[in-house]
């Protein structure tokens, strides 16, 4: 075992968080999880690619919030929380902000808590977003949320991980209520729009694993954010989420598959 890491996480079987961690330049990751990800990268070459741009996405996003007013976030399927993570951007703009991060892997569980060990501005808990419930009750025993304040929450590449059936619009509903005026909800979901034939067929491939995709439209997307205001410019391609440089938006933004966007909870009238 090499120092520093839990004793509860098995380095003979790959991990699917720190797969993700390899794609996107990370250094938690082993040979194992290597080898995989080089394997998953010969049937979908566009793979990292598209990892790296949801994690630019909710880089921006964060700093949206951030230049709102938001100090506290609710980062649910968070993974392994490095590589200009939400606590790294958020602390670097605000060195009192809190994040909770919340993922249903435990060896992301396992890694996230040893790489925070010290942030005492950090909490992470090991929970499934069909549990909302259990996770805005984790939450608030953490310490670190004020859910009576507003909160970012962000579900970055997570929500198509729930099938229609664990009815996902109820889920995050119940995270909506759960949020005071002026909050955030962050979304990016893959889709089927704009795709080519060849997308599809690799991502039908997930349907063999336990972690299925759901592929889902904008006007599915866009409803995960029930009655709250959508920002500008709405739900786009990811690239095209208010890019830091129109030089950052290539020809086809739409060849990450994916759709982002950022809502936000207006004081009711009255």
């Amino acid at each position: 075992m090499p120092d520093g890491l839990p004793t509860e996480i098995d380095l003979t079987r790959p991990s699917a968080a720190r797969v993700y961690d390899y794609f996107l330049g990370g250094a938690h990751n082993f040979e194992i999880d290597r080898q995989l990800a080089e394997q998953i990268a010969s049937m979908t070459p566009n793979l990292a690619a598209t990892m790296r741009s949801g994690r630019e996405f909710l880089r921006r996003a964060v700093r949206v919030l951030l230049e709102a007013g938001i100090d506290q976030f609710l980062d649910i399927g968070s993974g392994i929380p490095t590589v200009g993570n939400v606590h790294e951007v958020a602390q670097g703009v605000n060195p009192k902000a809190r994040v909770v991060y919340v993922d249903i892997d435990p060896v992301a569980v396992a890694h996230s808590r040893e790489l925070l060990a010290g942030n005492e501005l950090t909490g992470v808990i090991h929970a499934d977003l069909r549990e909302p419930e259990k996770i805005l009750a984790e939450t608030r025993q953490l310490g670190l949320i004020d859910f009576s304040r507003p909160v970012g929450i962000l579900l970055a590449g997570v929500v198509h991980f729930i099938p229609d059936g664990d009815r996902p619009e109820e889920i995050l509903a119940s995270l909506r209520a759960a949020a005071a005026p002026g909050s955030f909800l962050v979304v990016s979901h893959s889709t089927f729009e704009d795709q080519p034939q060849e997308m599809l067929d690799a991502q039908r491939l997930s349907a063999r694993t336990a972690t299925e995709i759901t592929l889902r439209s904008r006007a599915q997307v866009t409803g995960f954010f029930g009655d709250w205001t959508v920002l500008e410019p709405g739900v786009v391609h990811m690239p095209l989420w208010r890019p830091d440089s129109p030089s950052d938006v290539d020809d086809h933004p739409e060849r990450f598959g994916a759709f982002g966007g950022a809502a936000r909870y207006d004081q009711p009238a009255g």
